[in-house]
């Protein structure tokens, strides 16, 4: 049985164990950009490095994916791949996108043969690595199945949320959730620091009540250890998230205010020269 070919754009923190879990049992083409690191690692595991876009499309893939930071850059890729595109491809935007991001991207591809869909991740490195994110898709519902072939090389769930606009809003509410889960888990843990509380008996009394959550179990159970970066999400794109998340909320009062709470924590502690941190190494910084 043959492989397929997929074409990855945008192997970094997240996008490395995605990349490497489709090894298994696909070619895999990627392009480096600034951090080597996770394309030097991915070549010596089987992945073959093409030096552009063009290289990478002439390659006949049967799927592209693309994973980068935010809107700005995916569009900037889109604008420059889609002349090169000739036959029909699916392409999964892993990218988390603003309000409009999915609907400018469309706009980008409409007049080519390409089957846009979105699959935005929930999950943090670790587990892009084991192959147990889980997905949130969208797009064509013809696509579906043919998406959902490729992603479960690194997704252990994927849900189908009908459109790519409603995929990506979807995101980012998730986002919002997991965003101010974090946020009051840091200050849980700074809080605890500054009264002189025995922060090991109090994350096991937290852990038995509704405020545990996946947040507290990555950052508690390295923190305790003296490691602080469980969360593997810096400050700089916790900001970026939340600003998507409030223009996205801008029209419902109550969620948007907490969401700027959320917003003033992380810009005092960018102001103070942390926006490279990782949000978990906040517990231990003064700002």
């Amino acid at each position: 049985m043959s492989k397929s070919r997929i074409g990855f754009i945008g192997a970094g923190y997240m996008g490395y164990g995605m990349a490497k879990n489709l090894l298994k049992q696909n070619d895999v083409y990627i392009i480096a950009h600034q951090n080597r690191e996770p394309i030097d690692r991915l070549v010596n595991e089987g992945a073959i490095e093409v030096n552009s876009y063009n290289d990478l499309i002439n390659h006949n893939l049967d799927c592209l994916m693309l994973c980068v930071t935010n809107t700005p850059i995916a569009l900037t890729i889109a604008e420059e791949i889609t002349p090169l595109i000739e036959s029909e491809l699916l392409i999964i935007d892993l990218t988390t996108h603003d309000k409009s991001g999915t609907s400018k991207m469309k706009s980008v591809f409409k007049n080519k043969n390409i089957k846009y869909t979105v699959n935005p991740v929930m999950g943090g490195p670790v587990q892009s690595e084991e192959g147990v994110l889980g997905g949130i898709w969208g797009g064509n519902p013809n696509d579906f199945e043919e998406s959902k072939k490729y992603l479960l090389n690194f997704c252990k769930n994927i849900f189908n949320f009908g459109s790519v606009e409603k995929a990506a809003q979807a995101k980012l509410l998730s986002n919002f959730l997991s965003l101010l889960t974090t946020t009051t888990v840091i200050e849980f843990f700074r809080s605890a620091k500054q009264l002189d509380i025995d922060i090991n008996l109090l994350c096991e009394v937290a852990k038995l009540g509704s405020g545990n959550s996946g947040a507290l179990g990555r950052i508690a159970d390295k923190a305790l250890q003296g490691d602080y970066k469980g969360y593997v999400f810096s400050v700089n794109n916790t900001l970026k998230d939340l600003t998507y998340i409030n223009d996205l909320l801008k029209d419902s009062s109550n969620a948007e205010q907490l969401s700027r709470i959320a917003m003033n924590f992380y810009d005092s502690a960018r102001d103070k020269g942390f926006g490279d941190h990782l949000v978990s190494e906040l517990i231990e910084k003064e700002y």
